[in-house]
């Protein structure tokens, strides 16, 4: 099941409380479905939890009944009210006149309380959000069509103390959050703490990872360096030896030249311990310079 999906299975057994609540949290759902007007209510979702909560949501906010509900087994499922005394008492309670453009603007007297302002999005996000796996990445946003929905959404955020920014994209209007932190802090408080739990594991596991991987590519860029140089000390104490020269150079140097070409394979730390007496691994650095330098005289 994708992340977003499981957000919303979580979101959706969040008990329906009080009247107030439910009202909320359906208008959320119905400003941000696929079609809310004075002439129909459509609500299209695959989520198996908000099939099961939007009858029992919409019994206790508003005491009616959808006209048309998904068969047992459909993938997509439509929620559809088209009786016009249904729709009317929907308007009625949110304060709005009959035939008033509803789906334009949010009523924000009836979200002044926190409790119904948190359920509002929690209502918007079950019908117009989504969240992306935070092993891929970190994005949650939400999309309405209508402009003016999506201003007062983000009034709404600023209200509960988030800061999401915005953008247009293909006519409709997005409200979004990028940065992990902020994800766990609205999914926590939308009613979905183990997802948020799941964004924080995430994070953990995906910092893990990059801090080994760059571990691993330093550890690899580390040993062909020491891979070059070894290359690199060995062809000039070559070098030395057919010019007659190794033979006269002092015991330090032929003593360095003797263990790198018995040692190929063994760092200038290991090589360094081999010395009679060891010596740093400054210090016989300093030695395979002057062999190079020597070398290429």
């Amino acid at each position: 099941m994708a992340f977003s999906a499981e957000v919303k299975e979580e979101l959706s057994r969040q008990p329906i409380r009080c009247r107030d609540c439910a009202q909320a949290e359906a208008y959320g759902i119905l400003l941000f479905c696929n079609t809310f007007h004075s002439r129909q209510a459509k609500i299209i979702t695959e989520s198996h939890g908000l099939k099961e909560r939007l009858p029992k949501l919409f019994y206790r906010a508003f005491k009616l009944s959808f006209d048309q509900m998904p068969r047992e087994g459909d993938g997509k499922g439509t929620f559809l009210i088209q009786d016009p005394d249904k729709l009317r008492a929907i308007f009625d309670a949110f304060g709005l006149g009959w035939q008033s453009s509803v789906a334009l603007h949010t009523n924000l007297a009836r979200l002044e309380e926190e409790h119904c302002r948190t359920a509002f999005l929690r209502g918007a996000f079950l019908a117009g959000g989504s969240v992306t796996d935070p092993m891929k990445g970190y994005h949650l946003e939400l999309a309405t069509s209508h402009y003016h929905v999506g201003g007062e959404l983000l009034s709404l955020f600023h209200e509960a103390g988030f800061f999401p920014k915005e953008t247009k994209r293909k006519g409709n209007y997005i409200v979004y959050f990028k940065q992990s932190d902020h994800i766990e802090d609205v999914l926590t408080a939308l009613g979905a703490p183990v997802s948020a739990m799941g964004v924080m594991t995430a994070k953990l596991e995906r910092d893990l990872r990059g801090s080994v991987n760059r571990q691993v590519n330093c550890d690899s860029a580390n040993l062909d360096k020491a891979v070059e140089a070894a290359r690199e000390q060995i062809s000039a104490i070559l070098c030395l030896e057919e010019a007659g020269r190794l033979a006269s150079l002092p015991d330090k140097l032929r003593e360095t030249a003797r263990l790198r070409l018995e040692h190929p394979e063994l760092t200038l730390s290991q090589l360094a311990a081999l010395c009679r007496p060891p010596v740093s691994k400054s210090a016989l650095n300093h030695r395979m310079r002057k062999l190079v330098e020597l070398a290429r005289r």
